[in-house]
């Protein structure tokens, strides 16, 4: 069994796409997967399961959703590995600034983070920073010049089922609670 994070899309946001963490837990128990817990109420969801192509276990995690919420869901899926490998190869710049939002935006297969990077476009370094590693684009913006920023127009368009975005907060989290558990269970 390998360890992996499903991270969904636009949940529990707004009073929209209501999705209980509980009842995912079970859903996610239910279909097989192993070891299976949530963070937050935002979709955060740490399971266990046999060696697999993300893109599986992503329309695996996607079906269930659907079944139980009758929510047609985005998700990515990423293994602690990769999230700490993402982590340790982001620019120097990301989660630095107190004066800045720092965001790290979880690319969904098939869409990699080079094409969702040419979709946005050059950026204009005065108001925003962006570079990636994997699938993982991070990204930075003064609070100030957030809404003037490319990547937050791009992200609010509403459309973009193949992203899904934590702040630098969470996403640092995700790890931490990934090695907690590898740790616990060595």
């Amino acid at each position: 069994m390998k360890k992996y994070i499903a991270l969904l899309r636009g949940i529990n946001v707004g009073g929209k796409n209501i999705v209980s963490m509980p009842i995912l837990r079970e859903a996610f128990e239910k279909a097989g997967f192993c070891d299976v817990s949530t963070y937050i109420n935002s979709g955060n969801i740490f399971f266990s399961a046999d060696d697999t192509a993300i893109e599986v276990l992503q329309s695996r995690c996607r079906q269930i959703i659907t079944e139980t919420f009758k929510l047609d869901v985005p998700v990515a899926v990423i293994s602690p590995r990769a999230l700490a490998a993402a982590l340790n190869n982001a620019p120097e710049w990301w989660d630095k600034d107190k004066e800045r939002k720092h965001n790290a935006i979880f690319i969904i297969p098939p869409a990699s983070a080079e094409d969702i990077m040419e979709e946005v476009g050059e950026i204009n370094h005065e108001y925003e920073q962006a570079g990636h590693h994997g699938q993982v684009v991070f990204w930075s913006a003064p609070l100030k010049f957030f809404a003037k920023t490319k990547w937050s127009k791009f992200v609010s368009a509403g459309t973009r089922s193949n992203i899904t975005i934590r702040n630098a907060n969470t996403t640092k989290k995700l790890l931490q609670i990934s090695d907690e558990t590898e740790a616990g269970e060595e």
